[in-house]
């Protein structure tokens, strides 16, 4: 699944579906992917060079990329396949901190595909970069508690354990201290396949890349105090009230979206100030 909240928005309530989305996510869902088209809509714009993106760029193309790379396992085989129930294991170390990011490599134009051939290495380096992620936050100002690393095409593992081995020497690239070599990965040889005719150019390899970092506290917030201009005004809750919701529904959603930013925030504090307490011992 996934959570699109738009700053391009076709519907003035769109902000209200999200927090009422996210807070029925809390304790209904297992994993739930975090995608903004507000950043689908950049990468769009800088990749791809489309100055105007419309929603079958944004969601129809490259957003599907992601949701056909995570099974693709279970239809083709590889070198180190996986089953969904892993992406849980490996990617939630809490049950509510349950929202990783996507990121996909390459997007790129068939024009700039032409004259350009991306190694493993530079795919999973582009992975890691703040503009390809799918969510509007910098993945440098948190903590990473788990990365899973999907690779498709013409991969093998000695270059994802290199291409692994070169992102750990970066300093921008951190891991809470209780899980401090959180990498996972797959590799699938069915090439990537993109829709006839759009925008993505074909490639023969390419890496979907699913990470749990405390970084996406800042788009909570974002997310919440723009709802919160809203809400205070009680803007567009009688459409709400009138399909015979409450208004207590909303206090109680922005309450428990306030407990998650806080989760998350405490998540990558605790790494670094807990000295002494069993929480920042590693295990």
């Amino acid at each position: 699944m996934a959570l699109i909240p738009l700053h391009v928005s076709t519907a003035v309530v769109e902000l209200s579906r999200f927090i009422l989305t996210s807070h029925i996510t809390l304790e209904h869902f297992d994993c739930a992917l975090m995608v903004d088209n507000e950043a689908i809509y950049g990468i769009c714009r800088r990749n791809l060079d489309i100055e105007c993106p419309t929603y079958t760029n944004l969601v129809d193309r490259s957003f599907l990329q992601i949701v056909s790379s995570i099974p693709a396992s279970l239809r083709f085989d590889g070198a180190m396949n996986v089953d969904l129930t892993e992406f849980q294991t490996n990617l939630v170390p809490y049950p509510h901190l349950h929202f990783p990011l996507a990121t996909y490599a390459p997007v790129i134009s068939a024009e700039k595909a032409y004259h350009k051939q991306f190694s493993v290495a530079e795919l999973t380096n582009a992975c890691f970069e703040p503009a390809s992620q799918m969510m509007k936050c910098d993945p440098r100002h948190g903590k990473y508690m788990a990365c899973y690393l999907m690779s498709h095409g013409g991969v093998g593992p000695k270059d994802v354990n290199a291409a692994i081995a070169t992102i750990k020497t970066k300093r921008t690239i951190q891991f809470v201290d209780w899980c401090p070599t959180g990498f996972k990965g797959g590799i699938n040889y069915q090439p990537p396949t993109v829709v006839p005719g759009g925008d993505l150019a074909k490639d023969q390899r390419a890496v979907c890349k699913l990470s749990n970092t405390t970084a996406i506290a800042e788009a909570w917030a974002r997310l919440d105090h723009k709802f919160d201009l809203m809400y205070v005004k009680h803007a567009y809750l009688h459409w709400y009230v009138g399909e015979d919701m409450e208004e207590g529904e909303f206090s109680e959603a922005r309450e428990d979206m306030a407990a998650l930013e806080k989760d998350y925030e405490e998540v990558g504090v605790d790494s670094v100030e807990g000295e002494g307490e069993e929480e920042g011992e590693e295990y």
